[in-house]
């Protein structure tokens, strides 16, 4: 079993990690974006999440087989280079870095967007460039800090969802601000049935509902900072699968139940209608609260993810080597560095281009996310093939309904896919997705990448 964490301090706990792994689900696509996939699939939509959160399981299970039994940073970059290939280690590593980079700037404008609501006067792009710096701050401290600050952010989130949970089900079940009459669970199926929009309607959705869960792999990155890696990584792995049914599917179930699917999403968040349903006039404020948090949560971890995706990447030879440079605090602060300039740039172009252009790049990491579980997923595979029989035994943390469950993630990653470029709501990500990992490849060979000798150990 190796252990190499390039110099990175193992200080991330085992409560840092769970909530990590659960707070990069949550995000603002559950609180506002939720409403989308509900128009399209009706009710059905909580079968969407079901198995969407399966696959998310599978993969998770697979990129924990390695995790555990090599945990270290840069993870599944470093696991793609050391058992597919070079060329593969580097654009998973450079697609996922863009992914954050992209997904960051999106979350610190949503700030700036946020903001506004309370502060109206102040300009929108100094609340995303004082996120970003904000965030990058809490990043350049040791990573304890850096946790500390991730399972705080995770928490308000956590919180927001169990209250909405539990305020719901007493208004379903308990006839809570109704007269103390159960509304009961009958908007499911009426109002057209589960499949109110049918198969078609069922189906679009799922491109949406798995795309909430790209993110959750993150989790693989802190192996090579977590505590005991080989107890924390499988622990919070298998802790996430009921914990994802509670938030998303629980939530969803009160939502769906409690209003006409077709009147969700009409006036702004269904978690806002939720609350002011029970005569919470500051409703809006709460969530207003919640989401700035869910987003500045996931771009704090897009800049920490950023930084050791770097770091694996330079110690692969695949990145300048100034960027494995690690403090006293054992943080890579020159890959930090350079995560942050980026969406820092971005706060100003964010400023001058169209925003159809901006959803034009959003869509086009959306598929950079998806192909990079497809690459989880067919790394591990090549991974049990480099195994012994007595190597696989003795594997102490192994992914689930071997091997049919990787094959049968990949194929759903693809269907996932071709609906995507079916849908002419997400096609455009075809037409910037594949020339960004063409671009990156034709990189890699100006640049001699590929002749340079690897450092996998």
């Amino acid at each position: 079993m190796v252990h190499d964490n390039h110099g990175l301090k193992r200080s991330l706990q085992p409560r840092h990690i769970r909530l990590m792994a659960l707070g990069s689900t949550i995000g603002v696509g559950l609180f506002l974006g939720s409403a989308t996939a509900i128009q399209l699939a009706g009710p059905s939509i909580i079968l969407g999440y079901i198995l969407a959160g399966f696959v998310a399981f599978i993969v998770l299970r697979s990129l924990g087989e390695m995790a555990v039994h090599e945990p270290v940073s840069g993870s599944f970059s470093h696991y793609a280079t050391r058992y597919i290939g070079p060329l593969a280690g580097y654009l998973v590593g450079w697609g996922y870095w863009t992914y954050w980079i992209v997904v960051g700037l999106a979350e610190i404008t949503a700030v700036g967007v946020y903001m506004t609501l309370w502060f109206p006067d102040t300009p929108q792009w100094i609340w995303a460039l004082a996120s970003i710096l904000a965030m990058g701050g809490i990043n350049f401290v040791a990573v304890k800090v850096f946790g500390e600050f991730e399972f705080w952010f995770s928490l308000i989130k956590v919180v927001a969802i169990v209250a909405m949970i539990a305020i719901g089900c007493s208004m379903i079940f308990l006839g809570l601000g109704n007269d103390g009459v159960p509304i009961g669970v009958a908007n499911l199926w009426q109002h057209g049935g589960v499949f109110p929009n049918g198969v078609e309607g069922f189906l679009l959705s799922l491109q949406m509902v798995l795309f909430a869960y790209v993110g959750i792999e993150m989790i693989g990155l802190s192996a090579g900072e977590a505590k005991d890696p080989t107890r924390t990584i499988p622990m919070a792995i298998n802790s996430l699968s009921w914990r994802i049914l509670i938030f998303y599917v629980g939530s969803l179930f009160v939502i769906l139940a409690i209003f006409p699917w077709h009147q969700v999403g009409q006036n702004g968040s269904p978690f806002v209608a939720m609350f002011e349903s029970m005569g919470l006039r500051e409703a809006a404020g709460v969530i207003n609260f919640v989401v700035i948090t869910a987003a500045l949560s996931s771009c704090n971890a897009g800049i920490f993810s950023g930084g050791r995706l770097l770091l694996g990447l330079s110690k692969s030879g695949n990145a300048p080597k100034y960027l494995s440079e690690i403090s006293s605090a054992g943080v890579p602060v020159k890959a930090i560095c350079l995560t942050i300039m980026v969406p820092t740039v971005g706060v100003a172009i964010n400023y001058f281009v169209p925003e159809k252009a901006f959803q034009w790049i959003t869509a086009a990491v959306t598929l950079i996310g998806l192909l990079v579980w497809v690459a989880i997923l067919y790394t591990q595979i090549q991974f049990r093939k480099s195994l012994t029989p007595e190597g696989i035994k003795a594997l102490p943390y192994r992914a689930i309904f071997w091997p049919y469950g990787s094959w049968f993630a990949i194929l759903f990653v693809f269907f996932v896919l071709g609906l995507m470029a079916y849908s002419e709501a997400t096609r455009m990500a075809f037409y910037v997705g594949p020339p960004i990992l063409i671009g990156l490849t034709a990189l890699y060979f100006i640049f001699g990448l590929h002749k340079r000798e690897r450092n996998i150990s």
